[in-house]
């Protein structure tokens, strides 16, 4: 995204020169001994058969300013997570693999869910919140980094654009948010290009530019899975266990962070990784499944800013977003063609109706139950219940390895 526009509330930084990489690297290596940063990679163990992790793993071998990887495995058997650790033993870093599904930590999950304190499902947003919780407790990482396990186009550059604006004290951002460009012969990212931006815009049309509506418009990529943190914000932040993952990190980010201390970043030229299907039909799967839980997460979000949803209120909103969407679709063939991409113009329409779809079916759950499934508790809240549970996780970690 060759330009330097500067978009709405949060810093936006450029990749203007990709020649810089030594630099930054260099620079960032300086400033492990300030801020020592940790990355987390949430994996599934199919991911360790694609070629998208294994270039990962190749490029990590070349980054100096790490100081731990932490590896998520979910949905891991025993056999699967020791196949795992010697994948992942190459890497130079200290390496620690969490085995998600290991028994020591089901029966930490089980204390917790007794006192009314609910881990989720087995998913990114779990694997997140046990990886934030281990690096709390060694206590030896000021930087929190996390990216996916699936990227086809992986550079170290990706990680060290996404660290730098948080690493280095004389920008001192608190939070950084990666973006790209995702483009082939086509454009992809229907759900951030088609729903996220023509839904943020369409609520704004209805309730006005209230400020948690100007923040989420002013993010070029709010779904990216790319972001970094300090650990103070790791600590007090509550971590959704559904698709609303990214949106809801956002939020609470909005809700516990000085507006001045948060930036995006643009991490590569391009990005490409695995794509969802649409699955219009099944709101349990796909891209459906995705963008109801998305909307529920906004809604409840709006909902928390004092804004009064109903029945109407959704019906308007649906048809506010389906011409909206359709604005957006005539600007991204425009842009199609200026480029001389494909450009499906069908799917595009299909993919608005089957979102506009999930927004109905979102409303009809939000006014059912308004709360939702309760969000991950933070670590701050894990901690007044149970004073030594970090220490026990730390330990669990280790006796599950």
């Amino acid at each position: 995204m060759a330009d330097v526009y500067q978009t709405g509330v949060v810093a936006t930084f450029h990749r203007l020169n990709p020649g810089n990489l030594k630099q930054m690297e260099s620079e960032l290596e300086e400033c492990g001994h300030l801020r020592p940063v940790a990355l987390v990679l949430p994996s599934l163990y199919l991911e360790l058969e694609r070629p998208a992790l294994k270039k990962i793993v190749e490029e990590l071998r070349q980054v100096r300013y790490l100081r731990r990887v932490i590896v998520c495995m979910d949905q891991t058997t025993s056999d699967e997570f020791r196949k795992a650790e010697k994948f992942f033993s190459v890497l130079p870093q200290k390496t620690t693999l969490i085995w998600t599904d290991g028994p020591r930590l089901g029966s930490l999950y089980a204390r917790l869910e007794e006192s009314d304190l609910s881990v989720g499902p087995a998913g990114k947003g779990r694997s997140a919140w046990l990886a934030h919780g281990y690096i709390l407790a060694e206590g030896d990482c000021d930087v929190i980094a996390l990216h996916d396990c699936d990227i086809l186009s992986y550079s170290r550059e990706l990680l060290a654009r996404l660290v730098y604006p948080v690493a280095n004290p004389n920008l001192d951002y608190e939070f950084c948010k990666g973006f790209y460009a995702r483009v082939t012969d086509r454009l992809h990212g229907r759900v951030t290009r088609l729903f996220i931006t023509p839904l943020v815009r369409s609520l704004k049309q209805i309730v006005g530019p209230i400020p948690i509506l100007d923040y989420l418009d002013s993010f070029r990529y709010a779904l990216a899975g790319e972001t970094a943190m300090n650990v103070d914000l790791a600590r007090i932040n509550r971590i959704p266990s559904d698709w609303g993952l990214e949106v809801g990190t956002l939020t609470e980010i909005f809700r516990n962070c000085a507006l001045k201390r948060i930036c995006q970043a643009e991490l590569s030229a391009n990005y490409e990784h695995k794509h969802q299907p649409l699955s219009a039909d099944n709101p349990q799967f796909g891209l459906l499944k995705m963008v109801i839980d998305i909307s529920k997460s906004i809604f409840r979000t709006l909902g928390g800013e004092g804004v009064v949803m109903s029945d109407a209120f959704f019906k308007t909103l649906r048809v506010t977003y389906i011409r909206t969407g359709q604005d957006t679709i005539s600007r991204y063939a425009g842009d199609a063609a200026l480029n001389g991409l494909f450009f499906d113009r069908h799917a595009e329409d299909v993919a608005v109706e089957a979102f506009a779809k999930g927004i109905r079916l979102a409303g009809e759950d939000f006014l059912k139950a308004p709360l939702g499934a309760p969000l991950i508790p933070n670590w701050n809240r894990v901690t007044a219940a149970f004073p030594e549970f970090l220490e026990e996780l730390k330990y669990a970690v280790l006796e599950d390895s």
